[in-house]
């Protein structure tokens, strides 16, 4: 008889331990406490094994760390403000990442450029004058007045395609496009061009995306020097050369057409 009772009373205390563990009025999560309670057991049977000052003060830190398994309260989690121990903290750090990740790309650039309105809308709206100045884009077909297919530049030596419609298009003012459904790039934008009498045509570029790999993708490119903001703005300033110059310097096999001098010229066809 006495034998049942003590193996009730193990299981009695092996439901205490586990509810102790779960309990979320703690600031730990269960992982955490058992971490910390293995690791400070192990810097206390290491510190008393030292037998010295150093051995003194591990001993110490591995007993705070066992505390802190133990109760499953930190004092530092309590001055921040901040639970492990809550469920909802996980989804809401998955939610704001799966949120960034996703963030679209916005960029607006603008360039001033000695020409007539009319004559830089004619050019680009010929969509397959656009690599001529555009960098990252290897090539546009276009295959009616409204739709085209591109292919562009990625990092790491990739390529990406999409379809493109023009959504709006206010001869010598204005050219909105969209990407079609199943693009590589997910993109939308629109130019404009803003003419002034003494000062030229002010050309403004708006446009969103998804880079190829979400946020990360935006991420590499920055560290590969392609950078969106940057390249758009380079791209502005190369349509004002070509415009007003007829050629566009730029350069090919070196890592950056900021930091070296041109080795290649295109010339407009307008």
């Amino acid at each position: 008889m006495s034998k049942l009772k003590k193996v009730k009373s193990n299981k009695k205390s092996e439901k205490s331990v586990t509810e102790f563990l779960t309990d979320t009025s703690t600031n730990v999560s269960k992982t955490e406490r058992v971490a910390s309670t293995t690791a400070g057991g192990a810097l206390i049977a290491y510190g008393v094994k030292r037998k010295d000052w150093i051995g003194a003060l591990l001993a110490v830190a591995g007993g705070a760390l066992a505390y802190r398994g133990a109760t499953g309260h930190c004092q530092v989690y309590d001055a921040l403000n901040f639970n492990t121990n809550d469920k909802s903290l996980t989804e809401r750090v998955k939610n704001t990442a799966s949120n960034w990740l996703e963030q679209t790309v916005e960029v607006e650039k603008t360039v001033t450029i000695n020409k007539p309105a009319a004559e830089l809308y004619k050019f680009w709206r010929n969509f397959e004058n656009l690599p001529q100045f555009m960098d990252h884009l290897e090539a546009v077909k276009v295959i009616d007045d409204k739709h085209s297919e591109w292919t562009a530049k990625a990092p790491l030596g990739r390529q990406v395609h999409w379809k493109a419609t023009v959504t709006n298009d206010m001869e010598n003012r204005r050219i909105n496009w969209q990407s079609d459904e199943g693009a590589d790039v997910p993109n939308r934008g629109m130019v404009e061009f803003m003419e002034n009498a003494a000062n030229g045509t002010v050309v403004k570029v708006t446009l969103k995306y998804e880079p190829p790999a979400g946020k990360i993708g935006e991420l590499a490119a920055y560290f590969l020097t392609e950078e969106p903001d940057t390249q758009v703005e380079e791209d502005l300033r190369n349509f004002k050369r070509l415009m007003e110059t007829g050629e566009v310097i730029t350069v090919e096999g070196q890592t950056s057409g900021r930091a070296k001098s041109a080795t290649k010229v295109k010339t407009a066809t307008v």
